[in-house]
């Protein structure tokens, strides 16, 4: 079996050490090329060019970001190798998700023995497509308040990353938003345009999202292999959003509310904005946009686990 190992040096949780140790693991089993990011877009070169070459394996360490990236490079060309994952960025959502351990040591021997054994699993994804262009992601995406809180974590690039920090800038960019509250258009298939919203989250998976050890419910009844879930309020008053908050992150993640648009399984929604908002997908800045249309994207990747 022939892999390559991408590695973002830059991630939370990745070390030199760690790299060696799970790149010397890996090649006792395959015949490894190990790769080492330096920019932006590095990760999704280096795996659209393992795909060409026809490699069985992509592996990537580093955290969401790089997965995304990873994940974007291997559906670019044909048929897709197969991906392994190994977390090392402050998060780990995809990771997570799959049951993977957070323990980067831990989550290699996961990743030999299901080399050894053969052993994977067929994952869907979700596609955010605008105009010509199109980007993949592997657990959410989302028009609004969350980019905007995405736009100003990318701001600090350099410092440590945390569930901390996270809570700072979404309370900054809550009452101070960057243009604004913006009125948002939801097309669903089947239903009438739900008119004036004020954010939209897009989730491929449930929990969304992490604080730390605790998990954030937006969609529970969202998974690898079904459709895409919808959240979207159409008011950001303070005590509409103290409820959603305390709801994402009870044990029952049950969403409800008078001012909620939540939908679990469904194959496309499309956002229209009246200004250009923000558009993040797993966690990664896309730019501005005034129409996104994201669609569900049935058993798009094999992943060993």
């Amino acid at each position: 079996m022939r892999a390559v190992l991408v590695v973002n040096p830059q991630a939370t949780a990745t070390t030199p050490a760690g790299r060696d140790v799970l790149a010397h693991a890996l090649a006792s089993e395959v015949k490894l090329d190990v790769v080492e990011t330096d920019y932006r877009g590095h990760a999704m070169a280096a795996a659209a060019k393992a795909a060409e070459e026809g490699v069985d394996l992509v592996v990537a360490h580093g955290g969401d970001g790089t997965v995304n990236e990873v994940v974007n490079g291997l559906l670019s060309v044909g048929k897709a190798p197969m991906l392994g994952v190994v977390p090392g960025g402050s998060a780990n959502v995809f990771a997570r998700a799959l049951g993977l351990p957070r323990n980067p040591v831990e989550a290699t021997h996961v990743l030999l023995t299901a080399i050894a054994e053969s052993r994977s699993r067929c994952v869907g994804l979700g596609r955010a497509s605008w105009g010509s262009d199109s980007r993949y992601f592997t657990f959410n995406a989302g028009v609004g308040w969350d980019a905007d809180v995405v736009a100003g974590v990318d701001r600090r690039r350099g410092k440590q990353t945390s569930p901390a920090l996270y809570a700072r800038i979404a309370l900054a960019t809550y009452f101070k938003p960057a243009h604004g509250q913006p009125r948002l258009q939801i097309e669903i298939p089947g239903e009438e345009p739900h008119q004036a919203m004020r954010l939209a989250f897009v989730s491929n998976t449930d929990p969304w999202s992490y604080l730390g050890n605790r998990p954030v419910h937006l969609n529970a009844g969202t998974t690898f292999d079904g459709g895409l879930g919808l959240y979207s309020l159409s008011t950001l008053r303070m005590p509409t959003v103290l409820r959603a908050l305390r709801q994402a992150v009870s044990k029952r993640g049950n969403q409800r509310g008078g001012k909620l648009l939540r939908r679990d399984d469904v194959e496309s929604i499309r956002v229209t904005a009246e200004e250009p908002v923000r558009l993040q997908v797993d966690g990664d800045l896309v730019g501005e946009r005034t129409n996104v249309e994201f669609t569900s994207v049935p058993k798009a990747l094999v992943v060993a686990v």
